[in-house]
């Protein structure tokens, strides 16, 4: 370990269960001394003042509906030789803490972005992917450079920073009030010549919750956003391009990603032109947006970490599906007792495997004993459940902390 510390700013707005539940994730983290900023509406801050854990939080008011600007205030606040971003509706794996901070033991780094787990907490939602002026995304591989034109795309969800790169850099643009503001600053990290990394260790769990931008079914209430910032960000950065392209390009990527919904029948016709409309009206109104990337200024108080000890070693419990419930009880009570938890319950089919940090504060994956956990394995396995279980347990150790904690616990009460 380099000696760095790590502050993460976490944004929030109209989720307050959620960020509930990132705050318990980030207080499992295993390597102890995590710095939390905690940028949220009255709801938000409320329920962050009611966790159920010892720590300090640094508050802060979202005083208006800009992500930009509640990450920059959340800078502003950051006492950490290193910033991190996490969205309130993820949760990172306990061991990310200290991947980021490994990473940045190399000095020349400046930024770096790690995977982003999806709803059913094993795919990628997204990998390692590149960008360029024109906010075109290509797959990247992550261990060569990246192709000439393009960038290292950062993921708003889980990203971090030196802190004294951004105060050179400046903050976030606020012209970008939602959508590619961590776009913005990827490019503009590697317009100076600064080098950004894939972390492949620094895991975060993405629930994509509802919000006052989208249902819990994913459908959009507007794209006003959408269109603003990708006018912004082409003004911006695509000098000597064709903006207008681009432009019929985003609008017929939201075209297609309503008519996905659609045929789910989560929205009509009406509602999707409805839709369409609020984009061209964001694109109008996109024109009239000044850029503004604000300075950084000086930390006005030190850090305060989270918590100041290592959680204990984590607790497996695993039973049959019918046990449910009781498992479910037991991990309840572990945590309470401050002890952190995974849990996994297998029933007697090929169902695929979901993994998910619950409400009440632990990690749990369901799913058929003969089903697929890693979606790029074969979809049956036969196999008992002991050496389901084991298989699993060492799919996820390193991620989870099993691999370095030779205290872990394993518990099978309930076969």
């Amino acid at each position: 370990m380099s000696g760095l510390r790590l502050s993460v700013v976490v944004v929030s707005a109209g989720r307050p269960e959620a960020l509930r539940r990132c705050l318990l994730g980030l207080h499992q983290q295993a390597l102890p001394g995590l710095e939390v900023v905690v940028v949220a509406d009255a709801a938000g801050l409320a329920a962050a003042r009611g966790l159920p854990v010892r720590g300090a939080l640094k508050l802060l008011p979202q005083r208006r509906p800009n992500i930009a600007a509640a990450r920059n205030a959340g800078i502003g606040a950051a006492a950490g030789e290193i910033v991190a971003f996490v969205d309130d509706d993820a949760v990172p794996e306990p061991t990310w803490h200290r991947a980021v901070l490994d990473a940045f033991a190399a000095p020349e780094l400046a930024a770096i972005t790690g995977p982003v787990l999806g709803r059913n907490g094993i795919s990628l939602q997204w990998g390692p992917l590149a960008v360029n002026g024109m906010a075109e995304d290509i797959a990247t591989d992550p261990e060569a450079p990246v192709r000439a034109g393009f960038v290292r795309k950062l993921q708003g969800t889980n990203m971090a920073f030196r802190r004294d790169v951004l105060v050179r850099l400046g903050g976030f643009d606020e012209a970008f009030a939602f959508y590619l503001d961590d776009t913005d600053m990827a490019l503009r990290l590697g317009q100076a010549g600064m080098r950004s990394a894939w972390v492949p260790g620094a895991v975060v769990h993405h629930g994509f919750a509802a919000s006052t931008r989208r249902t819990q079914a994913r459908v959009p209430l507007s794209l006003h956003d959408i269109g603003a910032s990708s006018v912004v960000y082409l003004r911006k950065h695509a000098a000597g391009a064709d903006p207008a392209r681009r432009l019929h390009a985003v609008t017929a990527e939201q075209s297609a990603r309503l008519l996905r919904l659609a045929r789910t029948r989560a929205l009509d016709a009406r509602q999707m032109r409805s839709l369409m409309e609020t984009l061209r009206v964001g694109m109008v109104a996109g024109q009239d947006r000044d850029s503004h990337v604000p300075a950084i200024g000086p930390v006005t108080a030190g850090f305060e970490p989270f918590r100041g000890d290592a959680p204990p070693a984590p607790r497996v419990i695993a039973g049959r599906w019918f046990r449910l419930a009781r498992l479910r009880a037991e991990a309840a009570a572990l945590v309470a007792q401050g002890q952190p938890a995974s849990l996994f319950a297998f029933e007697p089919t090929p169902r695929k495997h979901k993994v998910r940090f619950t409400d009440g504060g632990w990690w749990e994956q369901t799913g058929g004993l003969f089903g697929p956990s890693d979606r790029s394995g074969p979809r049956l396995r036969i196999t008992s459940f002991r050496s389901r279980l084991a298989a699993e347990t060492r799919r996820i150790s390193a991620a989870r902390g099993f691999a370095d904690r030779g205290d872990t616990h394993c518990r099978f009460p309930l076969l």
